[in-house]
C-alpha cells in the first residue's frame, strides 16, 4: 500500500450533518437556476470553518458549469491558501472541466450528491449535456495536490434526480 504524500488541505472535513445541509443548499441552487430557464446543477462554495456560505451559482449554459463558474470567481476573490481549506459542494459530480477548474482554484475538498454516470443515465444522448466518462477522482488523482472528495451521497439523490428528470424528459433531443 503507497501512502498519498502530495498535500492534503486544512483543517478539519465536514460532518455528515453539514454535508447533507449543504448538499441540500446547493440543490435548492440548482433549483433556482431551473426557475430562470438553466440546466438545473447547482454549486456553493463553504468556507474553513464548514459554515460559511462563500459564493453560490447555478448552471450558465454548456461551457460555463456551475462549479466551473463559482471556481474562477473564487479565485479572483481569495486567496489560494484560504480557497485549500475550503470546500465546494455540487449537486452532480464535477465534469472534468469543472474537476480542473477547482483544482487550479485551489480549492480543497469537494462533495457532490449525485454521480455523472447516473446524470448520463437520466439525460441519455441529450445534445444539451453530453456527458464524459470521467470521475472527477480519476482527474484529480493526477494532480500534484490531494483533494479530498466526498460522495455521491444517497441521502440526497434522489432529490437531485428530481430536477433532472423533469428538465432532461421535457427537453427535444
Amino acid at each position: 500500500m503507497t501512502t498519498d504524500t502530495r498535500p492534503a488541505p486544512p483543517g478539519s472535513d465536514p460532518s455528515a450533518e453539514q454535508i447533507l445541509h449543504n448538499l441540500r443548499r446547493a440543490n435548492a441552487v440548482a433549483q433556482r437556476s431551473l426557475g430562470a430557464g438553466h440546466h438545473p446543477f447547482g454549486a456553493i462554495l463553504i468556507g474553513p470553518d464548514n459554515e460559511t456560505v462563500l459564493a453560490e451559482q447555478g448552471n450558465v449554459d454548456t461551457v460555463n458549469h456551475a462549479e466551473a463558474v463559482l471556481a474562477r470567481d473564487a479565485a479572483k476573490k481569495h486567496p489560494p491558501e484560504f480557497l485549500w481549506g475550503c470546500t465546494l459542494y455540487t449537486t452532480v459530480e464535477p465534469c472534468c472541466m469543472c474537476a480542473g477548474t477547482q483544482y487550479w482554484a485551489h480549492i480543497g475538498r469537494l462533495v457532490y450528491g449525485m454521480e455523472e454516470r447516473r446524470l448520463l443515465a437520466l439525460t441519455g444522448s441529450d445534445a444539451q449535456n453530453p456527458t464524459m466518462d470521467l470521475p472527477c477522482r480519476e482527474v484529480y488523482a493526477h494532480g500534484q495536490k490531494a483533494i479530498r472528495v466526498w460522495g455521491p451521497v444517497p441521502e440526497v439523490e434522489a432529490e437531485i434526480a428530481a430536477l433532472h428528470i423533469g428538465f432532461w424528459q421535457g427537453q427535444a433531443s
